[in-house]
Formats: structure tokens, C-alpha cells, sequence
């Protein structure tokens, strides 16, 4: 497969996806929609909710604030940033920073399910509530979803189209840029993600 043939229709369709409710917030305020970025053949994703505003005005995922708390677990566990891949399950910016709607998550999820598809991890981080919810439920396990806060830093086996593979769901490293007593806590799930590979 030419992953990088594929993931550039990704591109290409979200870039002209005018049914979205996010295209037109994207062409009045001049800012691009944020695909991912990383190795297309990392053994690790990390999925977050949506982009930010400097996610927005870059076109790069977790390049803001909660990018660099990204950076330090990732660097802290011995993780090159550019040997996993990163992304969101929305990709344009909701105004104002706001929740995903459930009807913007199905619209998006369709890219972030052949986004999985074509690099084809061995384990799925997603941060944050929202991602946590949307993952655990397109592989069948429902009936795990319950706070983050009880989630985070557990390992799930499930299996991809692809083969198996585990779901270590994370706190948003957000929650450490508000309160950087989370740090440790936020490391967790990245130690864990460390005892897994």
C-alpha cells in the first residue's frame, strides 16, 4: 500500500469537505484543517479530540500549549515524537476551543478510521475523554467506557482489520497545563505505553 498516496486523499478530501459545519470557521478565519502528522509506519498513535487555535493556524497537531506537556511525557518516556504519528478525531477547530458534537465526530471519524487503517498501529493512545470514548467504542468495547479518570493508563487487547492491538486510553495533556500537579499522573499512561512496546 502506498501509505503516503493514501493518507495525501485524506488530506485532499478534508481540505474540500464543505458539508462540514467547520468549513466555513475554517475559510473566514484563513486556517487550515489538521490532518496529522508523523510516521506512517508508527507503532504508535496518539488520537486527540480536535485542534486548538495554533493547531489551526499551523495545519500541525499539538504544537500549542498542551503540545509541549505532550513532548515532555513523550521525551520523558524515551519516545521520538517523529517515530509515532498524531492526530485528532475532528479536524477542523470547533469555535472557541468547544466540545466535539457527536454529529462533527461522525462526520470526522470515517478520515481517523483509514487514518488507522493505512499506518496501522499496535497501540491506540487516545487523550482525552472524547477520544477515549470514540476509540473504545469503534472496537467493541462499549461496555469498558467510563470516566478518564478511571480509564487512563489501562491497557485494552482488541483487534484491528489489521491484526491486535492495544488501547491504552490517557488523560489530555491539557489537564497539566491548567495543573501541573497532573504531570506525573499524566506519565502514567505513558509508562504504561513504555511496558507494552
Amino acid at each position: 500500500m502506498d501509505k503516503t498516496g493514501e493518507l495525501k486523499k485524506i488530506k485532499d478530501e478534508v481540505v474540500s469537505l464543505k458539508e462540514s459545519p467547520l468549513y466555513e470557521e475554517r475559510v473566514r478565519n484563513d486556517v487550515f484543517p489538521v490532518i496529522g502528522e508523523g510516521s506512517h509506519d508508527a507503532k504508535i498513535m496518539f488520537i486527540g479530540e480536535a485542534p486548538g487555535a495554533r493547531e489551526a493556524a499551523t495545519g500541525r497537531p499539538f504544537c500549542g500549549t498542551a503540545g509541549k506537556v505532550l513532548d515532555e511525557c513523550l521525551r520523558r518516556a524515551g519516545i521520538k515524537r517523529e517515530d509515532v504519528y498524531i492526530t485528532n478525531i475532528l479536524k477542523d477547530r470547533p469555535p472557541g476551543n468547544r466540545d466535539p458534537s457527536p454529529s462533527e465526530i461522525e462526520l470526522y471519524s470515517p478520515f481517523l478510521n483509514r487514518q488507522i487503517d493505512i499506518i496501522e498501529p499496535e497501540i491506540i493512545v487516545p487523550l482525552g475523554r472524547f477520544s477515549a470514548e470514540y476509540i473504545l467504542g469503534k472496537f467493541n468495547l462499549q461496555e469498558k467506557i467510563s470516566p478518564i479518570s478511571t480509564l487512563h493508563a489501562q491497557t485494552f487487547e482488541e483487534e484491528a482489520s489489521y491484526g491486535k492491538i492495544k488501547i491504552i486510553p490517557s488523560f489530555h495533556p491539557a489537564v497539566a497545563v491548567y495543573n501541573p500537579s497532573k504531570k506525573d499522573k499524566l506519565m502514567e499512561s505513558f509508562q504504561a505505553i513504555v511496558r507494552e512496546l
